[in-house]
């Protein structure tokens, strides 16, 4: 069974809360059903998560409510580990190269402070 984490700043913000704080009650509980998914199936559907090519092996939760699609961008920690960096509602057919960067680089402040602890 995978485990979801979020990322904390250095100085303590969940990137990921603030996102889903933004969202409405209903988007917010979609959300929380294919996190849910993701945590509980053995195999999971490529709809609701995927590698993201080109990447440094970042991660994307997908999630569509309605017409809205969000984005869950994260990385993996070992074979179980899932550790999500932010969440972005998408408006276009590829993930933004700005949202992609900001993953890398929550993704190496992650592993810097962990290893520094």
């Amino acid at each position: 069974m995978r485990e979801i984490h979020f990322y904390r700043t250095e100085s303590g913000t969940c990137p990921v809360e603030e996102f889903l704080d933004s969202l409405s009650g209903k988007q917010a509980q979609k959300v929380a059903w294919v996190l849910q998914l993701i945590e509980e199936m053995e195999v999971i559907p490529m709809q609701y998560f995927k590698k993201i090519v080109n990447t440094g092996n970042l991660w994307e939760v997908r999630v569509q409510t309605g017409n809205n699609i969000f984005r869950l961008l994260g990385f993996l920690e070992g074979n179980q580990l899932v550790i999500l960096t932010h969440g972005f509602q998408k408006k276009t057919q590829k993930t933004p190269k700005k949202e992609i960067q900001l993953a890398e680089t929550r993704k190496s402040d992650y592993f810097k402070r962990k290893d520094a602890s």
